[in-house]
């Protein structure tokens, strides 16, 4: 399955050709609540074929819907999905994306790929990383407020001490030391030093730095999530004396997930940990941002704002969840021409501003409407 995050990272959704199909559809883990999925793709499907037709004549549309119409006929898929699904399409491009959260329903044609609900995803600020870990097995998880799924580890990421340290085992070492005479027939006897717990505790702390340098290479530093360690009380100590890990929070949970154990479970303990942080951070970017406006250091006037990311200018951006304000932007100037959603040339504002602001460097953080310090969907704290 696609990863958003390596290709939003990676520029792959920035530059395509239009037109650019974004179809969102919210869905079901379990049957019977499932089986109506892949009808209300199947009608998504057709909304977006409408407004190709508006557009384009009909031997431009088959090769563009191609692959939207296979996956509806994929039963396996259909029958592994999470709760929200995100479908993108374009000439020579096609991404599927399986959510942890519910979606909207949208299926729509413009200029560029519709991002929001995705990008409120990435950016939410509840979103982290757990680490199953013990001296034999390696599991990670990824979650936020509501779900909680176990991802798939990077190849070069070490799963058991046998994968990280091979052969390599560490040799008991010993001293001489003679008992009873020295001389002809009195050979000296041996004391060993160490022992199999000494050498256990040496080949454990190998295979701890193995996995931290291999999952902050791979997923911390890619993600930028928090991560939260799970695993047995007398190896917390241990792991986080030698982690190099920015992103491993201090805090951890004493239990290591086990194959048939409780993903509930684990996601309410992995929750109680991250909520404080979560709080937090929300309240420092309110706080943040009140200050910002009393020095003239803050904007949400949409103009404004618009220009200010297009030129770089904009340190941290608010963006409200599930609005749209139809129009396009410039990128080159940061002008704003406003429109309607339903035309085929026009996108949404907000969608085009967290895009652009996310290729300046800009962090930006996708709130629901009551989290948001402003009424126009907007909020821009400047660098200058």
């Amino acid at each position: 399955m696609n990863s958003f995050n390596k290709d939003i990272t990676a520029g792959l959704l920035s530059d395509c050709p239009p037109p650019c199909l974004s179809l969102y559809q919210p869905t079901h883990r379990h049957d019977p609540d499932n089986q109506q999925d892949p009808i209300r793709f199947r009608n998504l499907v057709k909304a977006l074929e409408e407004s190709l037709q508006r557009r384009l004549p009909q031997g431009e549309i088959e090769p563009l819907l191609r692959p939207f119409l296979a996956l509806a006929h994929d039963l396996d898929f259909w029958n592994h999905t999470l709760d929200g699904l995100a479908v993108l399409g374009a000439q020579d491009l096609f991404r599927v994306y399986k959510l942890q959260h519910p979606v909207a329903e949208l299926a729509v044609v413009a200029d560029s790929f519709h991002l929001k609900p995705l990008l409120q995803i990435l950016q939410s600020a509840d979103r982290y990383q757990v680490l199953g870990l013990s001296r034999t097995e390696v599991r990670l998880f990824e979650g936020s407020r509501d779900a909680l799924d176990e991802i798939d580890l990077a190849a070069e990421i070490p799963r058991t001490m046998t994968e990280a340290l091979g052969a390599d085992v560490t040799e008991a070492h010993h001293t001489v030391a003679s008992y009873g005479g020295v001389g002809a027939g009195h050979a000296p006897m041996h004391h060993g030093h160490g022992g199999r717990k000494a050498e256990a505790d040496h080949d454990t702390e190998r295979f701890f730095r193995a996995v931290d340098s291999a999952v902050l290479e791979h997923h911390s530093r890619p993600s930028g999530l928090p991560l939260i360690l799970a695993a047995l009380p007398e190896h917390h100590a241990l792991f986080h004396a030698i982690s190099h890990n920015p992103f491993l929070m201090q805090d951890s949970i004493d239990m290591f997930p086990e194959e048939n154990s409780s993903t509930e479970q684990l996601r309410q303990r992995a929750w109680a940990v991250r909520e404080p942080q979560v709080l937090h951070h929300m309240a420092a970017l309110m706080e943040e941002f009140g200050s910002a406006c009393s020095s003239g250091q803050g904007d949400d006037t949409l103009g404004p704002v618009a220009k200010a990311v297009v030129d770089g200018r904009v340190a941290t951006l608010l963006i409200q969840a599930q609005r749209n304000i139809p129009g396009r932007l410039n990128p080159q100037t940061g002008e704003i021409e406003l429109g309607q959603l339903e035309d085929p040339n026009v996108n949404d504002l907000l969608d085009d501003l967290g895009k652009t602001a996310l290729q300046m460097g800009t962090e930006v953080v996708v709130l629901p409407a009551a989290r948001m310090p402003t009424m126009t969907g907007i909020a821009a704290i400047y660098r200058y």
